[in-house]
C-alpha cells in the first residue's frame, strides 16, 4: 500500500482533499503535525465528503514520530527536483510526502528523503495546488503498481 504524508499541512480544505484522494486511490493517510488550522472544521468534511471512512487520517505529533513509525522509502514531491514523477519507479509501501502550502520542507526533511520527483510544468508555472499534484502523482504510482492490489480494476484495460 502507498502512503501518502502531509507535512504541516496549513490549508484545512487541503487536508479534506487529501483524505479523498488517499481513499480513491487506496493509499494510507499520515499528517505531520503542527497543522495550520484547528483539526475540527467544517472546510475538512466539507471537502473531504465522507471519505473520511475510507482512509482515515493517522495523526502525528512531529517528523521524528512521523519517521520512527513509517520506515517505508520517503519519496518527496518537490519543484526543486530534477526526476519526473512519471520516470520514477514507484513500488508498494512508498511513501509520498508533501510538503507545506507556502513553504515545502525544510532542508533536512529534503535531504532525509530517498527520493525527489517533481511534476514538471509549463514555462512561468511555479506550482500545482498540493492535494492536485498529490493526485497526479498517486495516480502515476498507482498505474504503475498496479489497481489489483486495492481491488479495483484499470480503467485503461
Amino acid at each position: 500500500m502507498l502512503t501518502l504524508a502531509l507535512y504541516q499541512p496549513e490549508i484545512a480544505a487541503n487536508l479534506g482533499a487529501a483524505i479523498r484522494i488517499a481513499a480513491c486511490f487506496g493509499a494510507r493517510l499520515a499528517v505531520i503535525e503542527p497543522c495550520g488550522f484547528p483539526w475540527k472544521t467544517r472546510d475538512i468534511d466539507r471537502v473531504a465528503l465522507d471519505y473520511g471512512r475510507l482512509a482515515q487520517p493517522v495523526r502525528f505529533p512531529s517528523w521524528e514520530s512521523f519517521r520512527s513509525a513509517e520506515p517505508g522509502r520517503l519519496v518527496l514531491l518537490t519543484t526543486k527536483a530534477s526526476e519526473s514523477y512519471a520516470h520514477f519507479a514507484w513500488a508498494p509501501g512508498d511513501i509520498l510526502l508533501m510538503g507545506q502550502e507556502s513553504a515545502g520542507v525544510p532542508d533536512e526533511i529534503h535531504h532525509a528523503a530517498d527520493a525527489r520527483v517533481v511534476i514538471p510544468l509549463a514555462p512561468d508555472a511555479r506550482s500545482l495546488n498540493v492535494a492536485v499534484a498529490a493526485a497526479v502523482t498517486l495516480g502515476e504510482a498507482r498505474r504503475q503498481i498496479g489497481w489489483e492490489e486495492i481491488g479495483s480494476t484499470d480503467p485503461s484495460s
